[in-house]
């Protein structure tokens, strides 16, 4: 059954293609011609087109299940590590130095374990009301945990088993046409996924529900098993494009997948679908593959240059190639992902193409469509229930009532524990401080995100900035040999550009924050990566690293001494970092909770329609907590370097999710609407306590770091899950409801 829902034109939109897909096709033409100019060596072989294909093939494939989730308003930030997660488990299960397996035996149990996580990301956000960016990105660092701690960093290899199974292996050579056979996978699977979302029922489903999800539950659509479905197709697709690679390989390596998740949306968006729903074609997603990838390639392959070098004394011309520094690739991608989401609302939906056609041939422009929010929208105030009972309690049933009871009891238990296993280290004064200091970074974090999650957004950059600001610091003190002061300055610059950057997209653009600060996360790890070439920095003045050291070390550098005491005792493990962050939390946490600004942060976060009625400029709000949300990020960074007096690239990996489950397990409502800086300080001692003990030695067992990782992970996804039906939904509260009218219908019954 096809959409037969009218544009204000009065006529059916094109449901295969149309001219979106056609000026993609022409911007696809010119880029490769642009390839061929700045590398024809590469670019204007046969093999290079061959290989383009190839390539597009398989984040073509998963551009095809990302359709149908867009195309429902949803979106699935766990496609990459899935990729990655299915190809190593399938060379876990097939290689002969592990499990050994038949192959057919190892794609069907790649099968099953792609269809569960689909099942599962579906349940997540249908069933369980897990907001999608939160349930997908928290499986996208679950999987990518299980795919650093499956290869423990090391590839793996099966080339010498693969002659056993030819007919799978052939999947990912070149056939007797003399192409790819990924490329026939891909045209087929683009031509079928293409027809279910234009011509057939499901399609309709999909793009009605994504439309409209009331209006479509009350045509008879089961929005929630439409919704299932679309993220059951993503990981499938995932799965399939997985396998595909398993096969062209013969091997799978830890960086499998990684960043596709940023590539595909892209695809699927430069492809002409809405990132607000109902909109949508799967050709359209397939070409923006295309243009990706190619763009990808242009950037990567670099083009040729000719080099002087000097050989005893003569000037030899040398042949070379001049390649985008390491970062400059991801810089790019995270821009294209914002350009893209942004060429919906402003070229695609205001008919950009068009007007300027009519206005080329003298004609008037086509009828501007109606934009606007959906039909139906509901407004509650989100954490209500939380609050009332809270209020109402009394005695120790007002503490256990409090949203941040929960992080400040696990704090305690988790403490104690740590006691049990390990008196003689936990009890020992220097690693107290020791775990502090790790936790004060987290907390600086937490500090800026309890202002963002209250106001209602969300925040996935802050890793990424602080590795931002900190890469900065670093290349001014080490490259350019600045003062700490101006390494500093400059620090704080960058941190609080991205912060802009991030604020004026999301409130000024008016895009999701999500999707905002996800294209910052890999703007900033990139331009962190640049600054720094991909290389760990060390080495600068001793003044800088003052920052990081402890209270006692600050006072021996200026030549003064404490004598023996408490005091001294104090100095010797107490960081300045700490009674920053201590300072910080205490002026955060009071304008927090006892200012106007604080109650506005709230107010806009629970119900901004109310808060904009109350006069509450609700856009203010959110830039204002955007911005301090970097700030924290960035002091987190320029501390960070100066405690390992080195930066690393990889520094604030996982700091986001971190962030968001401190504040979360704090009380704070992924809704928006509530918060607390105590609550979000004993969120950030919960989550540093747990990676303590998984990293505590017990009788010669420690977990391995990518273990933790997935550990957190699920304490993140526990974390929302108890904020939804616990606080927001009070389910304890109503089967005690429930329980109780039945008892007392039962005894009046018997009575």
């Amino acid at each position: 059954m096809g959409l037969t829902t009218t544009t204000s034109l009065g006529r059916a939109p094109p449901q295969l293609a149309g001219g979106w897909e056609a000026g993609l096709l022409v911007f696809l033409a010119l880029l490769y011609l642009g390839g061929i100019i700045v590398n024809p060596p590469f670019f204007g072989s046969t093999e290079a087109l061959h290989a383009l294909l190839r390539d597009t093939s398989r984040v073509g494939i998963i551009a095809v299940g990302m359709t149908f989730v867009i195309a429902n308003k949803d979106l699935d930030l766990s496609v990459g590590s899935t990729y990655g997660l299915i190809a190593v488990v399938f060379a876990r299960l097939f290689a002969p130095s592990f499990l050994d397996f038949g192959v057919v035996t190892s794609v069907i149990l790649c099968l099953f374990l792609g269809t569960m996580i689909g099942l599962l990301n579906g349940v997540l956000v249908t069933i369980l009301k897990v907001p999608a960016f939160i349930a997908t990105l928290t499986m996208l660092f679950i999987g990518r945990g299980f795919v650093l701690a499956l290869t423990q960093g090391q590839a793996i290899y099966y080339s010498g088993k693969v002659n056993y199974d030819p007919l799978f292996f052939r999947l990912g050579e070149t056939n007797a046409l003399g192409f790819n056979n990924q490329i026939a996978i891909f045209f087929l699977t683009a031509v079928v996924g293409a027809y279910v979302l234009a011509k057939t029922r499901w399609g309709y489903e999909t793009l009605a529900t994504g439309g409209n999800e009331q209006a479509a539950a009350y045509a008879g659509i089961r929005t929630r098993w439409v919704r299932t479905r679309a993220y059951l197709l993503s990981s499938l697709c995932a799965t399939l494009a997985a396998l595909l690679s398993a096969a062209q390989d013969k091997g799978v390596t830890p960086l499998y997948g990684v960043s596709w998740e940023l590539t595909v949306i892209a695809s699927v968006i430069i492809g002409g679908a809405s990132i607000l729903g109902g909109r949508g074609r799967v050709i359209g997603s397939c070409l923006g593959a295309a243009v990706v990838v190619l763009i990808d390639k242009v950037l990567r392959e670099g083009w040729p240059i000719t080099r002087t070098v000097v050989i005893d004394g003569e000037s030899i011309a040398v042949g070379a190639r001049f390649t985008l520094p390491a970062g400059a690739v991801l810089v790019f991608l995270g821009l294209l992902l914002v350009i893209a989401v942004l060429i919906e609302p402003f070229l695609i939906r205001r008919q950009a193409a068009a007007r300027f056609w009519a206005w080329l041939r003298g004609r008037p422009p086509p009828q501007a469509p109606e934009i606007g929010g959906v039909a139906l929208e509901g407004v509650q105030t989100k954490g209500a229930m939380a609050t009332d009972t809270a209020l109402s309690a009394t005695g120790l049933g007002k503490f256990l009532a409090r949203r941040d009871a929960l992080a400040i009891i696990l704090t305690a238990v988790l403490w104690l524990t740590g006691l049990a296993l390990r008196p003689d280290y936990w009890w020992n004064l220097s690693n107290t401080f020791a775990i502090l200091l790790n936790y004060t970074e987290l907390a600086i974090i937490a500090v800026g995100m309890t202002y963002v999650i209250a106001a209602g957004d969300i925040d996935l950059s802050v890793g990424s900035v602080l590795a931002l600001a900190g890469s900065t610091a670093a290349y001014f003190l080490k490259v350019l040999g600045a003062d700490p002061l101006t390494a500093i300055a400059m620090g704080l610059l960058a941190g609080s550009v991205a912060g802009l950057v991030n604020a004026v997209v999301t409130v000024g653009f008016k895009l999701p924050a999500f999707i905002a600060t996800l294209g910052m996360f890999y703007i900033a790890r990139g331009l962190a990566a640049w600054f720094v070439a991909g290389q760990q920095l060390t080495g600068w003045p001793e003044s800088y690293n003052l920052l990081g050291r402890k209270i006692n070390d600050i006072l021996l550098h200026f030549g003064l001494t404490l004598q023996p005491g408490i005091i001294r005792t104090v100095a010797e493990v107490v960081s300045v970092q700490t009674i920053w962050m201590f300072f910080v939390a205490l002026i955060a946490g009071v304008v927090l909770a006892y200012t106007p600004f604080g109650l506005k942060v709230c107010a806009a976060g629970g119900n901004v329609r109310a808060a904009a009625y109350a006069g509450i400029n609700a856009n203010r709000v959110r830039f204002i907590s955007l911005m301090l949300s970097a700030l924290c990020a960035t002091m987190a960074g320029i501390i960070n370097v100066a405690y390992f007096r080195s930066f690393n690239p990889v520094a604030g990996q996982f700091r986001e999710l971190d962030a968001i489950a401190s504040v979360i397990i704090g009380g704070g409502s992924i809704f928006g609407g509530y918060g607390t800086m105590i609550g979000s300080l004993a969120g950030a001692a919960v989550i540093t306590l747990v990676r303590a003990l998984l990293q505590l030695n017990v009788q010669g067992f420690t977990m391995p770091q990518h273990w933790i990782n997935v550990f957190i992970g699920v304490i993140l996804i526990v974390a929302v899950l108890i904020d939804i039906w616990v606080r927001q939904a009070n389910i304890f509260g109503r089967l005690r409801e429930r329980f109780a009218r039945g008892a007392r219908t039962e005894e009046g019954i018997h009575g």
